[in-house]
């Protein structure tokens, strides 16, 4: 009895079309929209194949995907381009994390100072703030 080809997961079919139409369109990239023509997928699997390409594309070390405003999502071969990328993911994660010490933690803190785990979460998230804010210069 002939076994079954297993079917391959969704994500990395959308991850593939992706790729395909940004490898087309290098050195240029191409927006959410440009995508979504080039590829005949949904907004959402396209989110969805740009995902699969980012943890499979560290896994296998291939070119990282960026976003810019100004020419979407893109392959680039430059260093330059990946450090201005991974700076401003730094400084997204830097200003979620701000919002949530001084929204959340510290007014926790505040009310109830002797709250155990409230001060090993604002001790470590000290430092992973500083850390951030480090990445982001």
């Amino acid at each position: 009895m002939p076994r079954r080809r297993e079917a391959r997961p969704l994500d990395e079919q959308y991850g593939d079309l992706v790729r395909v139409a940004l490898m087309e369109a290098r050195p240029a990239g191409l927006n959410t929209r440009q995508l979504i023509t080039a590829t005949s997928l949904t907004k959402s699997q396209v989110t969805r194949g740009i995902r699969h390409l980012r943890d499979v594309g560290a896994a296998e070390h291939l070119t990282p995907i960026i976003w810019r405003r100004r020419d979407g999502y893109l392959f680039s071969d430059e260093p330059a381009d990946w450090i201005e990328y991974e700076k401003k993911q730094f400084r997204l994660i830097l200003g979620r994390l701000t919002r949530m010490i001084t929204g959340t933690l510290d007014p926790h803190l505040a009310r109830y100072p002797d709250d155990e785990w409230a001060q090993l979460a604002s001790a470590q998230l000290t430092g992973v703030r500083a850390t951030l804010a480090q990445l982001t210069k």
